[in-house]
């Protein structure tokens, strides 16, 4: 089970955006990278396709790995580590390392 999931709230630990938050749009479990609404910005050089499309050069968010990102905990307002445990009804969830509530 991974410690991000789409709709987290994330702070970005490190690179080039480090101290910015944002959510995440996209997770790639295989590769352990996500897509963070805002961060990590890449420049792509789009051809037109169709009559009516416009080409040119796109900004757009690109993958980043899951070890620099930290989950927001709701409860406690701050980026902290996320911690696994099995319920009594045999379910997996997470729950956040400092004030201990569940994700």
């Amino acid at each position: 089970m991974l410690t991000v999931k789409k709709n987290d709230m994330v702070k970005v630990l490190a690179g080039k955006d480090k101290g910015k938050t944002g959510k995440v749009l996209r997770v790639f479990p295989a590769g352990n990278r996500a897509i963070v609404q805002g961060i990590n910005f890449v420049v792509k050089h789009q051809r037109r396709t169709g009559q009516n499309e416009q080409g040119g050069i796109m900004h757009r968010e690109s993958s980043i790995e899951i070890s620099n990102l930290a989950v927001i905990c709701k409860g406690c307002d701050s980026p902290t580590r996320v911690g696994m445990e099995t319920l009594s009804d045999r379910t997996k969830v997470r729950y956040c390392r400092k004030c201990k509530e569940v994700l």
